[in-house]
């Protein structure tokens, strides 16, 4: 089993910035891809950035420029910069875990734009 525990998340202003971690623990060996995804009530939860083991990175067009997503040394940690943030990017984040072709997801991380 995976664990993700998510951070960072809260109320910000309008072209402000955040940074959300996932740490993720457990039987982590194998990890072939770490990312974000969001979510909004009544939708479907939409790819936000994505990271592979080798370092690709992949960004949903909406938030190319602005966000940025990365690991620390160990690959077992996952951040996602926001920079430029807008109201529309208000919203539930989960990170998610590809290991061993296996998906794992964290609890969701509230991200709430507005002055």
């Amino acid at each position: 089993q995976v664990q993700l525990v998510e951070s960072g998340g809260g109320l910000v202003q309008p072209g402000g910035s955040l940074r959300l971690s996932c740490a993720a623990s457990g039987s982590i060996f194998g990890i072939m891809r770490m990312g974000w995804y969001r979510q909004a009530p009544g939708k479907q939860r939409d790819l936000v950035a994505i990271i592979s083991s080798s370092g690709v990175t992949n960004y949903a067009d909406s938030v190319k420029g602005r966000f940025t997503i990365s690991t620390n040394s160990a690959k077992n940690t996952v951040y996602l910069q926001m920079n430029s943030l807008k109201a529309e990017d208000t919203t539930v984040y989960y990170c998610n875990a590809l290991v061993n072709w296996h998906n794992y997801w964290g609890q969701g991380t509230q991200v709430t734009v507005s002055s």
